[in-house]
């Protein structure tokens, strides 16, 4: 077929990073979170040395600029996996660097746009956001759907951010309502209705056992399955009220610990009664400045970085 780029690009910088012509047709979007205010000079900037070995199709800046590094032509090196990248238009977005990587409301309303005009192009009318990493995978999308993948089903990364994953069913329906022609006079996308749905946790989408379109409905579904909470379109518990932990008092302190194992969990408090952030510590050393005590560990370690806590249990003081 014959690629086209997007006419909202406004600053092109192309980069030598990428792999030559897609060896399949392009069926997904993967938006990533750049981790930083990047202007698109910059983000041009950072993928233009070919020691970075990384790139993406597209870019949107904090200010809603659009720029393009690499052709829909050509597969970029954006998602730790060459066989997503071949299908998928790759986009990187602005995002603040701490969890959980918010991007603002000129930035997501582009992503919205850009995201409309790659289905447009490429034959789509439907934008399908499936939350499930297997699911996804081994499912083969009709000749006019498009599908959103994530960075960190390839890569043990938090890409593209827990403010923008809770929000891919939402980018989904309403780049599927835009395509569908169910907007607004001023262009913004008609009121979708709202499903609430029935899961054990939001990023668990095989524990779904129902969707509503009535609330009352589904927190009687929840009511009747112990460990199911309400979700709505973006992510968000809608019931049970979430219940504030008990605080537990911690201890300020100073020291390094050395982590082994890639994918040690961080969480939001001292706690398996805390949620998780999405993120993980990865192999390294690390300095911890509060010690309490909590659910699930000997001992709870709060990271200097300020992302959240840690289970020392899996930790070796230096």
């Amino acid at each position: 077929m014959a690629y086209t780029n997007s006419s909202l690009v406004s600053y092109t910088k192309l980069s030598p990073n990428h792999s030559g012509h897609r060896t399949h047709s392009i069926d997904r979007i993967t938006p990533h979170c750049v981790v930083g205010q990047c202007s698109m000079e910059t983000l041009g900037n950072i993928f233009t040395p070919t020691s970075r070995q990384a790139s993406c199709n597209y870019g949107i800046g904090p200010d809603g600029r659009v720029g393009m590094y690499v052709e829909e032509k050509n597969r970029s090196w954006c998602s730790s996996s060459n066989a997503n990248d071949q299908r998928a238009v790759t986009i990187e977005c602005a995002s603040d660097t701490k969890h959980p990587y918010t991007m603002n409301s000129t930035v997501y309303a582009i992503l919205i746009k850009l995201c409309v005009d790659i289905c447009k192009r490429n034959g789509k009318k439907k934008l399908i956001w499936l939350g499930d990493k297997n699911k996804t995978l081994n499912y083969s999308p009709k000749s006019d759907e498009m599908v959103l993948t994530v960075h960190r089903w390839f890569a043990n990364k938090s890409c593209p951010g827990d403010w923008l994953y809770a929000r891919l069913g939402d980018l989904a329906a309403k780049v599927t309502a835009e395509l569908s022609g169910t907007t607004s006079g001023s262009g913004s996308t008609a009121p979708t209705t709202q499903m609430y749905r029935v899961r054990k946790s939001w990023s668990d989408a095989k524990s779904q056992i129902g969707a509503y379109k009535v609330l009352d409905n589904a927190k009687k579904k929840a009511d009747e399955n112990s460990g199911y909470k309400v979700f709505d379109a973006s992510g968000n518990v809608v019931y049970p009220a979430a219940s504030t932990p008990a605080l537990t008092p911690s201890k300020d302190t100073s020291y390094k610990v050395q982590v082994s194992i890639a994918n040690l969990n961080i969480r939001k408090g001292p706690g398996t009664n805390y949620d998780r952030t999405g993120q993980f510590t990865g192999k390294g050393i690390f300095t911890i400045v509060q010690e309490s005590k909590g659910a699930g560990a000997t001992l709870w370690g709060k990271l200097k970085s300020g992302s959240g806590w840690i289970s020392l249990d899996f930790a070796k003081k230096l």
